[in-house]
């Protein structure tokens, strides 16, 4: 069985959090890439599964090029507390 290590939010963060923040959206991103990945280990051959992998990869990809241009701390931490990679440049 694949583990799982999800970074939980309570709900009473939730409502302090805005949803609309790029950092929250990234969030919740990351939650669902690691939620599809996990899936597809077990899953192969699902390729709608894969399709969707890979669309919200490059919303997340977009939002963290989006956060580094307007705000490089605010990214470095995000990145840091998420546990990601940094993406390649060009």
């Amino acid at each position: 069985m694949v583990k799982n290590t999800f970074i939980s939010v309570s709900p009473q963060e939730e409502k302090e959090e805005n949803k609309g923040s790029v950092e929250f959206q990234v969030f919740s991103f990351t939650n669902k890439i690691r939620r599809l990945t996990s899936h597809l280990e077990l899953h192969k051959k699902d390729f709608l599964s894969q399709r969707g992998l890979r669309k919200i990869l490059g919303k997340r990809q977009r939002l963290l090029a989006y956060l580094s241009k307007k705000n490089r701390v605010r990214y470095k931490k995000l990145i840091d507390q998420l546990d990601i990679r940094e993406p390649k440049t060009r």
